[in-house]
């Protein structure tokens, strides 16, 4: 993974890095609560230019990405901000992406380093598609402000973006209200055996209605006979220690581990909260303990058909 730097807007005023692959962007600006309570309002902007961007562009592309991935792009309405996955033959998630059409060309954000696999794999299936895969992370990046979305911004246009959208927000603010929402980010509350039934990406990132895709068999059988193996859940820790578990630290049911924990953060009105992914089976009202916290759960997918209820 090439190493990507840091932004610019790391040099507006309290601006304070973050950690892992989410260190060239500002953790926070100096007020982590503040700042989660000036999003929720509909204020504010984040910056996500850590992020990887890649462009799907040729008269084949939306044809093509449909067969591809889970997603319907057939007919995809223009500037409609939309998610895919590409699955494994066994429904595995191997990429997640998301972003919008305009016409000539399909661009989309990935997590931070992604964007090289993906295209590498991308490249591999055009065969005689009319199709360009680029990774354009250089010329754009990503960026959210609650009252539009995700953006993609040019760039060397991240300083002017940010003096218009204003006032900043840092990714702490930005992931204790994504967490709290119950929505996994791949690679971090995910594995390698995720499928997107466990995690609540039926109906989001994957389209029920649609042809054949590689891995739809395992989706389709899972979605249409319920019990995934596995469900996406929040966590609520144990404030009682100035401490978060350290990200895949295995999830314990008293001796026995029946999971691992994902990302976490400190949200302003639920405390300390995490995200984890718990075998099926567990019950709902049992207690569990992560890195020496105690847990309580609260369901975020449904253990039966691995729908996603929305917080």
């Amino acid at each position: 993974m090439t190493e990507r730097a840091s932004s610019p807007l790391l040099s507006l005023p309290g601006a304070v890095s973050g950690a892992g692959i989410d260190a060239p962007v500002a953790a926070h600006y100096g007020s982590l609560y503040g700042e989660q309570t000036t999003l929720e309002s509909g204020a504010g902007f984040v910056d996500l230019s850590h992020h990887d961007v890649v462009r799907v562009s040729g008269p084949d592309r939306l044809q093509w990405l449909h067969d591809l991935t889970s997603q319907l792009f057939l007919d995809l309405p223009a500037a409609t901000w939309t998610q895919a996955l590409v699955l494994s033959p066994q429904g595995h998630v191997e990429h997640a992406f998301a972003g919008r059409d305009d016409g000539e060309s399909f661009t989309a954000a990935t997590e931070p380093g992604a964007a090289g696999p993906l295209v590498e794999f991308l490249d591999r299936m055009r065969f005689l598609s009319r199709v360009e895969v680029a990774d354009v992370t250089a010329e754009l990046a990503l960026a959210y402000r609650p009252a539009a979305g995700h953006e993609l911004v040019a760039r060397e246009q991240l300083p002017a973006y940010a003096a218009a959208a204003g006032p900043a927000c840092g990714l702490w603010a930005y992931e204790a209200l994504r967490i709290a929402r119950g929505e996994p980010r791949l690679g971090l509350d995910t594995d390698a055996r995720t499928i997107p039934n466990e995690v609540g990406w039926v109906g989001t990132a994957v389209h029920m209605d649609k042809g054949c895709y590689r891995g739809q068999e395992t989706v389709a059988r899972v979605h249409n006979l319920g019990r995934p193996p596995r469900r996406l859940t929040l966590l609520h820790l144990d404030g009682s220690e100035n401490r978060l578990p350290s990200m895949g630290s295995p999830l314990h049911d008293g001796d026995r581990a029946v999971g691992f924990v994902g990302t976490s953060a400190r949200h302003h009105e639920l405390g300390p909260i995490a995200l984890a992914l718990v075998k099926r089976n567990v019950s709902l009202d049992v207690q569990l303990e992560v890195d020496g916290l105690p847990a309580a759960q609260e369901v975020v997918v449904d253990p039966e058909v691995g729908l996603h209820f929305r917080r």
